[in-house]
């Protein structure tokens, strides 16, 4: 019914392309308006000011010869002021957009090797962008922004990345891993070698103890019985301690067989043999 009164409406964030006689004559504003079609007045079309998506995969070629899809993505959106130009200089705003996408990618990425072009998408995605802006600013169109959304190498070179990171992990794991056992085998060297000194001043002081104690007692018995020498009081001392031994070795139930020779002559061959071994103990010790 409107079209038949010559009435038309335009809606919210459009704008209509208004012809007379196929002559292009005033854009529309959303709104209500009456274009007489007796008078030869027509809409050629309408064109939406909203932003407006365009998602470009191009392949290319690294640097260091990798093939790559960059996927960009770009954000553009008709100009209200520039509508007729928008509308009448271009036939296909989307081909055109995506032509300059792949020539500014195609220019950009082979510059730089695969590595340089994941940390260097932001750089490439500007070139996009300034190069689109200053294209398409001509035809009426503006480009809000433009982003490089994805980089997908090879299904092989993603294997190989992913292999070589691998890698890299492990050697670290085992660098690591042979670091703590270099620690764990200094540490346990280190007190190994803290528990023998500790157990050779035990044992020192142990024999000093026994050397000072003899002396003692071989002094308090000359003193007190006269006429002894210190060899007689070391004989008795030493034979006293004889059968202290034997005498805890026949008292213990856990103790093995024990075979010693027995006898006058065996206990002065036995006495004999520790007095001189602890004389020649305390000569080193000194």
């Amino acid at each position: 019914m409107g079209q038949a009164l010559g009435c038309i409406q335009v809606d919210q964030s459009n704008v209509a392309i208004k012809e007379q006689f196929g002559k292009y004559q005033d854009v529309l504003e959303p709104g209500c308006h009456c274009l007489p079609w007796c008078f030869g007045f027509q809409i050629a079309g309408k064109l939406s000011l909203r932003v407006q998506q365009l998602d470009v995969r191009c392949e290319t070629k690294t640097k260091d010869n990798v093939f790559v899809n960059v996927v960009a993505s770009v954000q553009y959106r008709a100009l209200a002021e520039k509508a007729s130009d928008a509308f009448y200089r271009l036939t296909n705003t989307r081909e055109q957009i995506q032509s300059y996408v792949f020539d500014v990618i195609r220019a950009s990425v082979p510059k730089l090797e695969l590595d340089s072009v994941f940390e260097q998408k932001n750089e490439i995605a500007r070139a996009v962008e300034e190069e689109l802006e200053k294209a398409m600013s001509t035809y009426g169109y503006e480009i809000v922004q433009t982003l490089i959304v994805d980089i997908e190498p090879d299904v092989n070179v993603k294997r190989a990345m992913n292999e070589i990171n691998a890698a890299a992990r492990m050697r670290l794991a085992a660098n690591e891993k042979a670091e703590a056992e270099k620690i764990l085998q200094i540490k346990k060297a280190e007190g190994e070698a803290e528990s023998k000194y500790l157990s050779g001043l035990g044992i020192a002081r142990q024999r000093q103890a026994i050397v000072d104690g003899l002396r003692d007692s071989v002094l308090a018995f000359s003193e007190n019985v006269p006429g002894t020498t210190a060899k007689d009081v070391m004989d008795m001392v030493l034979v006293t301690q004889y059968f202290d031994t034997m005498k805890e070795i026949g008292a213990s139930s856990k103790s093995s067989s024990v075979f010693i020779p027995h006898g006058p002559g065996a206990v002065k061959d036995i006495a004999v043999q520790i007095r001189d071994g602890l004389l020649q103990g305390n000569a080193a010790q000194n």
